[in-house]
């Protein structure tokens, strides 16, 4: 069951490694990106960022699209974390169907859209974003469970 599907670009942190593993009673985490998912120093930091009550994958995305959708994670409480839209555009286009996305930390290089001071988007953000928008998947802009989420509009 997925609990929260998260973007911020700095994935696994105290914000999400404690206050949304708790406020979501979360049994995994899922760190879904293609490059780091070959980078074993990155997938260290990353497990010693999670806490101890919790299970850790980073993954690709087509491997964790073919995990979600064959029911491997079903009876966990899973929470999902991306660095960029573009990786939950790719998940729900193989299929993964998301309740809400929880925009965080949104940052790109090449900033053309800024919607908070927390959410600075690049052309590629800002296409993928209104792709997902374009599926129907619901967007929120929350930082920590504490704050009330507000919803996402281009």
């Amino acid at each position: 069951m997925i609990v929260g599907a998260r973007i911020d670009f700095r994935l696994i942190h105290g914000q999400v490694g404690n206050l949304w593993a708790n406020a979501r009673q979360v049994s995994r985490f899922m760190v879904v990106d293609d490059q780091i998912s070959e980078d074993a120093t990155q997938k260290q930091v990353l497990r010693m960022a999670t806490p101890a009550s919790c299970k850790l994958s980073v993954l690709p995305v087509a491997k964790a699209a073919e995990n979600i959708l064959a029911g491997k994670y079903d009876a966990q409480r899973l929470f999902i974390v991306v660095k960029k839209p573009e990786t939950y555009l790719k998940l729900a286009q193989a299929g993964v169907k998301f309740d809400q996305i929880i925009l965080g930390n949104i940052t790109s290089m090449d900033i053309v859209k800024s919607y908070n001071r927390n959410i600075n988007c690049g052309q590629d953000d800002v296409d993928a974003l209104a792709e997902l928008a374009n599926m129907g998947i619901p967007m929120v802009i929350q930082l920590t469970p504490q704050d009330n989420p507000v919803e996402f509009k281009l």
